[in-house]
């Protein structure tokens, strides 16, 4: 049974997500229609279709992470990973989701906030896959140097909060009750230049 803070908060990303997505959506259908006026593309047109295009994209994404999710819903993996690759096509941070099919989109929440937490890892750069593999997900980052603050990793295995956290970082205090929600069990392992979370 979810927290009811958790719910609240899940829901208040779904709500602020699904206001956000239609003037967004009709940004892009607006370029469109511009296009098939026949007018010549200027740079800062394309600008802006890209800066929508990845604004509905991180939307998207941050409403399978942060939104509510069914016990009954489903998300296929195809779409996750376009979403991604729409969100880290020109990041320094690449993603390859590898996990194809659907999935029960619970579980699908608490890994993409595992992906979160370990961005947060990489100084600027690097690399994280997701697979799934027996029944386990595993989101792996790796890169040159990591940065990984030990009171936020500490969340993971249920420690008390630090006074101060950043909004950056509030994936970190909603992973454990997202894996209780998805009865799955969180585990990361750390290496000088990677970090794995098992899920």
């Amino acid at each position: 049974m979810p927290h009811p803070s958790d719910r609240i908060a899940a829901l208040i990303g779904s709500r602020i997500c699904h206001d956000l997505v239609s003037p967004v959506g009709a940004i892009g259908n607006g370029l469109e229609l511009m296009e098939m006026t026949g007018q010549p593309p200027t740079p800062e047109l394309s600008l802006v279709a890209a800066s929508a295009a990845d604004v509905a994209a991180r939307i998207r994404l941050f409403r399978l992470a942060f939104g509510d999710a069914g016990a009954g819903q489903r998300v296929d993996g195809g779409e996750v990973a376009g979403i991604l690759d729409t969100v880290h096509g020109a990041a320094r941070v690449k993603v390859a989701w590898q996990a194809t099919g659907e999935h029960p989109r619970p579980q699908v929440k608490a890994v993409l906030l595992a992906l979160l937490c370990a961005e947060t890892a990489l100084a600027g750069c690097g690399r994280i896959t997701v697979t799934r593999t027996g029944g386990r997900w595993r989101v792996r980052a790796s890169g040159e140097r990591l940065r990984a603050d030990p009171a936020l990793w500490a969340l993971l295995d249920d420690a008390a909060p630090p006074e101060n956290v950043a909004p950056a970082a509030v994936q970190f205090l909603l992973l454990p009750g997202a894996c209780r929600d998805a009865d799955m069990k969180c585990a990361i392992q750390h290496a000088e230049t990677e970090i794995e979370i098992s899920l």
